[in-house]
Parts: C-alpha cells; sequence; structure tokens
C-alpha cells in the first residue's frame, strides 16, 4: 500500500468538475499552464487519514478524440503519466452524453472512479440511477455526488484509496487490462485482434500504449497517435496493418470505421440506460428551463443581459468605494510612515533613497494597489455569474448580435473572458475550430475592456464625473461593445468578405447556486494574478519611471531637480503634440499612456510619480505601531459599515446624502488641475475622450505578444496600428466635437 496517490479529474464542461477539484484540494492548489501550452493546468493535494493525493484537473472535455487542444492535453496525460486513479465527474441529469467520455477513459485501461454528480438535480427531474447495476456496468465505484453542497466528496476520497490499493501492477493496468471491453462486433473485433497480433512484434510500440485501445484508434485513424506512430520503431508497419483494416471494414460496411466504433459506443451506453436509468412522475419543465424562457428570450434577452452588466459596473464602482478610500488610507498614511521610520534608523532619511522607496515604489505599486477592492468587486460579480450558469446564456444571447458580424455566440466567449483579461481571452479563440473566426474574433476582443483599464476609469471618472461616475463607466464598456460590432460589421464586408460561417452548438448548463468557496478561489485567483503583476512589472516600471524622473536634464542635482526638467519629461515632452488636438497635450498624460503599454494598471501609478503634489503642512502627532495597527482595524470596520451602506445605490438609494461630499485627494485635484489647463478649460471633456482613448488604444505588451502568437505578425501590426489610430481618431470627435457644441 502506498500513502501517495495521483489522482486526475476529467468530465465534461458544467459537470462540476472544478467544484469537486476545489472540495478536495482547498486553499493547496496553484494554477499554471500545462508544458509547452497556453491551456491552464490545475494541480493541489488532497490529505486525509495519512494519505496525500496530488490531483490533477484536466481541461474538461466531452471525448478523448483529439479534435481539440484539451482532448490531446487530457488524453496524453492519462497515456504518459499513468495516473493511480481518474476520477470522471459525470453530470447525473444529463447521464447518457457524459458516459462517452468516461467509456473511452476506462478503454485506455485506467482505474476509474465514477462521481455521479448534480444527482440532487436528477432527482429532481424525477430521475432514478440504479448505482449497483451501472457500478457492476463499468466495473468501478460508482459515488452520488452534490458538490456544490459538499455531499459525496468524502466516499470518493475513500473510493480513490479503495482503488488505488487494489491496483498491484500499475504498469501493467494502462498495458493489458482487460477488465472493461466494449465488443465492436465479430468484423471490427476481427481487425483489433490482428492490429493487436502486429504490436507483439513491436515491442517499442507496445510499451508506450495499451494495446487494444490503440488498435482502436488506428481503425479510426486518429491524426496524433498516427504522428507519434511514425517515429516509433514498428510503427510504419503497423499504420499499414491498419490502413488494410479499414480498407477491408469499409467495404463490408460501406462507411468510415469511426462511425462504427462511435456508434457502437453510444449504442451501448443506450442499453446501459434502460438497464440504470428510470423516470419517475411525468415530465415537466425544470427551474432551468422555466428561468430560460425568459433569459434567453428573443426580446429580453438582451437588455436583461445589459441590466445583468449594469448592476456588475455598479456594484464594482460603488459598492467598492469604502474600501477603496481605506486602502488607500494605509497605505498612504501607516504603511509609508513605517518605511520613512525604518530608513531614519538606518540614517537614510532625506536621502534619494527615501525619495525612491516613497515617491517611486510605494507611490507607483501603492497607487495600483489601491484599486484591489474595485477589481475583486468586479470578479466576484463575475464569477456568481459564471459559476451560476449565466454567462453561457449571455453567449446565447448575443449569437445573432454575432452572426451580424459574420461569426457565431461562440466567439462571444473569449469576449466575456476580455473582460477580466485580454491575454487569456486571445488564447480562448483556439476553440474557435475555423481559422478566419479567430483571427476576427482576436481582432475584436482587445475593444472588450479588460479589468486593467478599471483603476483609471475610477479615477477619472471620480474627479470628473462625481455624480454618475458608475453611469460612465457603464458607458465605457457598452462603447467598447459598440465598437467592436461596428468594426466586426465592417472587417466582415471587406477583408473577410468570403467567409463562411460555421454552425453554433453550445451548451447550456443548468442554473446552480454559486458555493462560497468556489466563489473565493475564482475571485482569488484572478485578483491574485493582478497583485502578482504588482510586484513585478508595476514594480519595476515604477522603478525606472523614477530613475527617469530623478535624472535632471535641465539643471539640479539627481533626485532634486524639478520634475519637469527630468528625463522622462523631455521625453514625453517631444510626444506631447500629437495629442494636443484631443484635449490632453502635456507630457504627464502622454507619459502615462506610453507606459500603459507595459500594463494598463501602470497609467495610475505613472500619474502618482509624474505629478508633483504640495502637500498642506500638519502637524501630525508621531503614533506607535500599536496605535497604527489598533486604527487600520477601526477604519477597516468603518469601510465595511459603508460598504454595507453601499448596497442600495445599486438601485438609486443613497444613505449617505446626509453625510456631505468627500473631498479629493491631491492626486485627484493635481489632474484635474492639469486636465483643465491643458484643454483650455474643457477638462471634463478632455477627461471622457482621455478615457476613451485608453479604452481603444493598443493593449498591453503581454497581449500584444499573445496577438502574434495567435493571430500571427502581420495581424499584430495590424491591431496594434489599427486601434492606435481609432483611438485618436474617437479621442478627436469626442473632444473637438464636444467644444463644437458647447460641451464640457
Amino acid at each position: 500500500m502506498t500513502d501517495n496517490y495521483r489522482i486526475a479529474l476529467a468530465g465534461n464542461p458544467n459537470a462540476g468538475k472544478s467544484t469537486i477539484f476545489n472540495a478536495l484540494t482547498g486553499a493547496h492548489q496553484h494554477v499554471g499552464n500545462w508544458p509547452g501550452k497556453t491551456v491552464e493546468k490545475k494541480e493541489g493535494t488532497c490529505r486525509c487519514n495519512g494519505v496525500e493525493m496530488e490531483v490533477v484537473d484536466l481541461p474538461g472535455t466531452y471525448s478523448l478524440t483529439a479534435y481539440s487542444l484539451e482532448e490531446v492535453i487530457a488524453r496524453d496525460f492519462i497515456i504518459d503519466t499513468q495516473p493511480d486513479v481518474v476520477v470522471t465527474v459525470v453530470d447525473a441529469s444529463n447521464l447518457e452524453r457524459n458516459l462517452y467520455l468516461t467509456l473511452q477513459i476506462l478503454e485506455l485501461g485506467a482505474p476509474v472512479v465514477v462521481a455521479l454528480n448534480m444527482s440532487d438535480m436528477a432527482e429532481g427531474r424525477g430521475l432514478e440511477i440504479d448505482r449497483d447495476k451501472l457500478s457492476r456496468a463499468l466495473q468501478s465505484p460508482v459515488i452520488r455526488t452534490v458538490a456544490s453542497k459538499g455531499e459525496g466528496i468524502e466516499q470518493i476520497i475513500k473510493a480513490v484509496i479503495k482503488t488505488g490499493e487494489g491496483i498491484t501492477t500499475h504498469d501493467l493496468a494502462y498495458t493489458r487490462r482487460q477488465g472493461f471491453v466494449i465488443d465492436y462486433g465479430r468484423d471490427v473485433e476481427k481487425e483489433i485482434a490482428s492490429l493487436e497480433e502486429v504490436m507483439d512484434e513491436a515491442q517499442d510500440v507496445r510499451g508506450h500504449f495499451p494495446t487494444r485501445w490503440l488498435a482502436i484508434k488506428l481503425l479510426e485513424q486518429d491524426a496524433d497517435i498516427l504522428a507519434k506512430l511514425e517515429s516509433i520503431d514498428g510503427g510504419s508497419a503497423l499504420i499499414t496493418a491498419a490502413q488494410n483494416s479499414i480498407n477491408h471494414l469499409t467495404e463490408i460496411y460501406g462507411e468510415d470505421v469511426d462511425t462504427i466504433i462511435a456508434d457502437h459506443r453510444y449504442g451501448w451506453i443506450n442499453g446501459l440506460m434502460r438497464e440504470v436509468l428510470k423516470k419517475v412522475g411525468p415530465d415537466r419543465l425544470n427551474i432551468s428551463d422555466r428561468i430560460d424562457r425568459v433569459v434567453t428570450n428573443r426580446v429580453l434577452g438582451i437588455p436583461i443581459f445589459l441590466a445583468m452588466m449594469w448592476v456588475v459596473f455598479k456594484f464594482t464602482t460603488d459598492v467598492a468605494g469604502p474600501f477603496l478610500d481605506w486602502v488607500d488610507g494605509v497605505i498612504g498614511g501607516p504603511i509609508t510612515n513605517w518605511v520613512v521610520a525604518i530608513l531614519g534608523v538606518v540614517g537614510l532619511s532625506g536621502t534619494w533613497v527615501e525619495s525612491l522607496f516613497v515617491d517611486g515604489i510605494i507611490a507607483g505599486v501603492g497607487g495600483v494597489l489601491v484599486f484591489v477592492p474595485v477589481l475583486m468587486a468586479l470578479y466576484l460579480a463575475l464569477a456568481i455569474l459564471e459559476d451560476s450558469g449565466y454567462m453561457a446564456r449571455a453567449a446565447f444571447v448575443m449569437d445573432r448580435l454575432m452572426h451580424a458580424l459574420g461569426l457565431h455566440g461562440k466567439s462571444f466567449l473569449p469576449m466575456i473572458i476580455g473582460f477580466g483579461c485580454t491575454v487569456p481571452a486571445l488564447y480562448a479563440t483556439r476553440t474557435l475550430e475555423n481559422e478566419k473566426d479567430r483571427i476576427l474574433t482576436g481582432l475584436l476582443v482587445p475593444f472588450m475592456s479588460c479589468g486593467a483599464r478599471l483603476p483609471v476609469y475610477v479615477l477619472f471618472a471620480t474627479i470628473f464625473f462625481p455624480q454618475n461616475s458608475g453611469a460612465v463607466i457603464f458607458g465605457l464598456y457598452l462603447l467598447g461593445i459598440v465598437t467592436a460590432v461596428a468594426l466586426g460589421m465592417i472587417l466582415k464586408n471587406t477583408l473577410f468578405k468570403t467567409k463562411e460561417q460555421s454552425p453554433f452548438v453550445m451548451e447550456l448548463p443548468p442554473y446552480r447556486l454559486p458555493t462560497l468557496k468556489g466563489i473565493w478561489i475564482h475571485m482569488w485567483e484572478r485578483t491574485g494574478a493582478f497583485v502578482r503583476k504588482a510586484w513585478t512589472i508595476i514594480l519595476a516600471t515604477s522603478i525606472v519611471i523614477w530613475f527617469l524622473l530623478a535624472i535632471p536634464l535641465g539643471g539640479g542635482t539627481f533626485a532634486e531637480a524639478d520634475v519637469g526638467e527630468s528625463a522622462f519629461a523631455k521625453v514625453n515632452s517631444a510626444i506631447a503634440p500629437i495629442f494636443s488636438p484631443l484635449g490632453f497635450g502635456d507630457w504627464e498624460a502622454s507619459g502615462a499612456l506610453v507606459t500603459g503599454f507595459v500594463a494598463k494598471e501602470v497609467v495610475v501609478s505613472t500619474m502618482a510619480q509624474v505629478y508633483e503634489v504640495e502637500e498642506a503642512e500638519e502637524e501630525i502627532e508621531p503614533t506607535t505601531f500599536v496605535e497604527d495597527i489598533v486604527e487600520i482595524g477601526a477604519t477597516f470596520v468603518g469601510a465595511a459599515v459603508d460598504t454595507i451602506k453601499s448596497i442600495p445605490l445599486i438601485v438609486g438609494v443613497d444613505l449617505f446624502e446626509a453625510e456631505g461630499e468627500e473631498e479629493l485627494t491631491d492626486l485627484m485635484a493635481a489632474v484635474g488641475t492639469s486636465f483643465e489647463a491643458s484643454s483650455g478649460g474643457h477638462g471634463a471633456l478632455a477627461a471622457l475622450a482621455f478615457l476613451i482613448f485608453i479604452l481603444i488604444y493598443t493593449p498591453c505588451m503581454v497581449a500584444v505578444a499573445a496577438e502574434r502568437q495567435e493571430l500571427g505578425t502581420k495581424w499584430m501590426w495590424f491591431s496594434i496600428v489599427g486601434q492606435l489610430l481609432l483611438a485618436w481618431v474617437m479621442a478627436f470627435v469626442v473632444f473637438q466635437g464636444g467644444k463644437l457644441l458647447g460641451l464640457g
């Protein structure tokens, strides 16, 4: 018996696999990419009664037929790594469709535990599943689970340990295990046996793959397997033998062999369903069907989607506001004071080192970390919409609109992901089968406003549109969608005019009540990535900007010269005239846009560094460390109370009216003054033009690298140049048009 197991979780999309993974591993998990791939890889550990299990969450797939990158990754992991047990997560309410993947995994010879998930939903639909019969047929343990409620998780762990203990010759289980076999008919079985005999003469081939499974894959003409066999001794002879078998079977059946094999699998599953599945009570619409009658309605669908987005952005801007102020106070107060005190102890008080830490690192990184509560609110809202099943409906509702662009609803999924981050959204275009679909979708994805732009929106909306900040931010997100639609229609009728539309079939998972644990993990994964970026890219950029600001080109000493005479100011002054017609033609704003190419979050940190703010001289009584901690705790409680009071703001009820307006911070006041000066008194109009430029112009350098990888160099440059020109034109129209109309 071993005390360590490697477990793989496999299952169809929306079967609840990730919920089971989170329940098994909790906080003991990390996210990366599969080696050499852009597909996300989740791993974690589960400890129970002295047994440690390494759990790997395989990509969600409907089969192991290697039509997609996810299917190849899942199949290769099972073959190459040979996990001790594969837990196949099956949607009990869609048992017949989900079992196809389970059969393919069993044919690989893998030891399997079947998690019959969402059993409560199946029972609610009047479905009774005989788990004992199902277990005997699959020759594997079958566990009833409701992962969202934590039911069955302990039983899965026990079944995994018991199954793992029963495998005495692990390698043999993956090569010659004959416990589970589907009879494909006399003619096909004869050819399978013939190919296995050829394999007996090819030792290298036998060492790489399960023999019966390999014979079936060869008859299915699996392109990935054929390519791998070419490089193995004896592989070419086996491919030739397989082709002879295929020709023989084609003559007998008159159709493709892979179709014959798939028909036998579905026939086996259909027969099994007659034995193990019983319908109790009359057919009736379930809750998901009744909700979908409204949510996916042709008339109401899009207004409901827009209303959902409005709630998300009101929640993001209004409800998260108190914690934004709290983080700002903590960073600008106690943390800054502690750093200054430590530097004073080591004799660096008043030196350029203190300026580097306070004006460079804390002002830069801290200026971005202030917006962590805003991003957490955004990712919390998106996690609820995703885990509840609504996001799939959003793509379905947008299918008609996507058709106007020569695309389909499946292309809207990467765009939805783009509201979080452009980089994974670009990689998500790989799910589109047609190359021109991928390119066109990839060109439109950057117009979906990513979370990194949100801190800029919040800053400027608070300064220039304090009474309507939520509406302004919502309008920017909506403008991104409208711009993508308009641009898509233009491209459809020009560069992509001859493109054929591919059919769209999309699964609508049942509505579920999101779990607190699942929401927290999803929210923290995304926010954690932002925080890690703050300590890497933004930290490095802040230090570089500080040095450029510290280097005097117009006289003075290092770190003490006027910021307007610094190297940073001189370089950006050269390009500032380009933005003058847009209302923000000063070096501060142009410098922020240039550094925004590194990461959009850097726009705020750059402004926090370049604007010289004359702070009022105040007598501040020194505090002890304990007093600072107590103050941080007290203000946290106050922020929590204000957050609760902010919730009614979503529907327009303001509980803060009697408290008066908050004063602008020094940075906000400096930005407001600068934009008023550069625009000739049209500060609000210039700010709106600036926000539109931020929305439309070239995404960050990581996203550009992803464009090059996914779309190719030609389309990458098309995107870079095109977005820059479009951003300039749109900002110009807003500012100059607004001036002509007497606005702003």
